[in-house]
This record gives C-alpha cells, sequence and structure tokens, in this order.
C-alpha cells in the first residue's frame, strides 16, 4: 500500500509540472525541487460528497405590495338646493358612507346661502358636497373648504382649483347603447344644447358613432331659438335626444318639443322618468348610489392631498333605464 501511494505522488507531481509548463507556455522542464509539494493523500478511500444548495431564504413580504385599509373618511357637509327626491336620495346615500356628517337644506325656512355657508365654515366639516345649482354656487362662492358638487349640468363657472364636479347625466355610451336595446332601427338622432358644451357634443358624436347611429346635434342661445331648431330638424330624424340644459329649455319649450314629436312619431330620451308623462319614450337617468360612491372617490382623492389629478367632471357608471311601456304597464 505504501509503495502504490509513493508511486501515486511521483505521478501527480509529474502531472502538475506538465501542467504548468503548459499554461505558461515554457519548453523546459522545471527541476523537481522548484516544483509545488502536492498535499498528501488520506490514507483511506475518500468519497465524494455533493451537497445540495441551502434553500434560498424566502423574501421578505413587500410592504408596497399589502393591501391596507383606506383611510377614514373626513366629516362632510351637504348642502342640498331644497328637498326635491333626487338630491335627497343622493343625500341618504351620503350619509350613509359616512360616519360624521351635516345636512343643511338651502329651501328651509330662513336658511339664507350666505348664512348656511357661514355655519359650514364654522363647523368641524373638512368637504362640502353640494347638490343642485343653487347649492353649488353658493359653496363654490362662499365655502372655505374644498367643493364637490353633483347634479349641475352647467357646470362652467363653477369649477375652481379647490372645486370639483360629477356629472350630471348618464354616460352617454350607455344611453344610446340601451336606446337602441329598445329600439334598433333608430339610426339618426337630433340634439340640441347651449354653448359650452363642446365636450359633450364629442363625446355624444363618438358614441353615436359607436352604435352606428348619426347625431345631429345643435348649439342654441335660447329656448326660443331651440323650438326654431327642432322644428327644422324633426323631418330629418328618427329620434330625439334630449339634454337638461335649463338655459335653452324651458318649460314651454318643452311642451312644444313632446307634441311636436309625438305627431312625427319621433321618440325621445330624456335624462328623468318624470318627464316620461309628457310623452317621451324612454328615460335614461343617474343611480344615486352610484353619484354618492363617485363622490366618494373625489372627496378621498381630495384628502390625500391630489386634488389637482382629479379632473373637472367626473364620469358615472351606471344607469337607470324607465321605458314608457314600463310606466304603463305600471299604472295598470
Amino acid at each position: 500500500m505504501r509503495r502504490i501511494d509513493t508511486l501515486s505522488k511521483d505521478l501527480l507531481r509529474s502531472a502538475i509540472i506538465i501542467a504548468a509548463l503548459g499554461f505558461s507556455g515554457c519548453t523546459t522542464l522545471l527541476p523537481e525541487s522548484e516544483a509545488p509539494a502536492p498535499a498528501e493523500p488520506a490514507e483511506q478511500d475518500s468519497k465524494i460528497v455533493i451537497v445540495p444548495p441551502s434553500p434560498a431564504p424566502a423574501p421578505a413580504p413587500n410592504a408596497a405590495a399589502r393591501i391596507s385599509p383606506p383611510p377614514p373618511l373626513p366629516s362632510l357637509a351637504i348642502v342640498l338646493t331644497s328637498g326635491l327626491s333626487a338630491y335627497v336620495d343622493v343625500a341618504t346615500e351620503l350619509m350613509q358612507r359616512f360616519e360624521n356628517h351635516d345636512v343643511y337644506d338651502l329651501s328651509d325656512d330662513g336658511s339664507v346661502p350666505v348664512n348656511v355657508l357661514r355655519l359650514v365654515n364654522d363647523s368641524d366639516s373638512r368637504v362640502v358636497v353640494a347638490i343642485g345649482l343653487r347649492a353649488a354656487v353658493s359653496s363654490v362662492a362662499m365655502s372655505n373648504k374644498p367643493v364637490v358638487f353633483s347634479q349641475v349640468f352647467n357646470y362652467q363657472k363653477l369649477l375652481t382649483e379647490n372645486s370639483r364636479g360629477v356629472a350630471s347625466i348618464a354616460p352617454l355610451d350607455a344611453q344610446i347603447a340601451a336606446w337602441k336595446k329598445m329600439n334598433p332601427s333608430i339610426s339618426r338622432i337630433g340634439a340640441i344644447v347651449g354653448e359650452g358644451h363642446e365636450d359633450l357634443i364629442a363625446e355624444a358624436e363618438l358614441a353615436a358613432e359607436r352604435h352606428g347611429v348619426e347625431l345631429l346635434a345643435h348649439v342654441t342661445h335660447s329656448d326660443q331659438e331651440t323650438l326654431y331648431i327642432f322644428k327644422r330638424m324633426i323631418r330629418d330624424i328618427d329620434g330625439f335626444w334630449l339634454f337638461p340644459d335649463n338655459r335653452v329649455l324651458s318649460r314651454r319649450a318643452l311642451r312644444q318639443i313632446m307634441d311636436g314629436a309625438g305627431r312625427q312619431r319621433v321618440p325621445v330620451l330624456v335624462p328623468s322618468e318624470s318627464l316620461l308623462s309628457m310623452g317621451a319614450s324612454i328615460s335614461v337617468s343617474t343611480v344615486a348610489s352610484d353619484i354618492a360612491e363617485t363622490v366618494t372617490n373625489v372627496i378621498r382623492q381630495i384628502e390625500s392631498g391630489r386634488i389637482t389629478d382629479v379632473p373637472p367632471i367626473t364620469p358615472l357608471s351606471e344607469i337607470r333605464v324607465i321605458t314608457s311601456e314600463t310606466i304603463r304597464v305600471v299604472d295598470r
């Protein structure tokens, strides 16, 4: 056994010398005295042991990926234009979402807007929600707190650095889709609206185009001009899309439009089911819970200091569809 070990040492030493020469490029052998001494082999048979790699430590949970509960909602001041059910329904939905809230109704006796807003400013509320035009105008003008308004169609003068709005009408694409589902033959519809709604007209045109409908939209400046345009277009359309612009749509003009559409058998889409009794064929309106939820989301962004990221008017996502046929069935 010792002789075999010695021979192995000699062979190993020679192999090391030859390898060293190969790497160094030398052509002469080094003397044995200059070669590095190999390690002494063990007396017993050696074994090769493969040690598996240690499992990688589990990554620490990413704190950013954790879903944390939303911060508590701030105290809220709700200012109502009146006790109209459309306003009260939204306020009721908001009260279910905000634990701390106060409600101010401008239609109450003695509720002068300046006095109401003085109370709002002195309260511990952090955000004001104004529902309806009068409430929105008063709140934006006099509140020292951020204002979110809703149920206001002509909102252009209400947009400031400290105010944002929620759409007053149902999503336009959903309105056209519901109308086409009820009356697939509609192919050319008319609409009349006051000035300042260029974005609305552009969106309505896109929605109509997506559903294979041609939209004839006109801008007017008075109810008399609205009636004149309507009488000219009624023979060229098979549907009329009514927008709630009270600047160009008086009660008188509304009645004549409904009568004229009825005589020409032109269906009318309206933004409120209360107009179905006047002769409209379908109403596509907003949903109070959807308005309240959208207002809540806007408030969360404002509270996080991101009001500049909030669009001037945030669209809604739900619709309520009622047809004249539905009303007749209920009446029976």
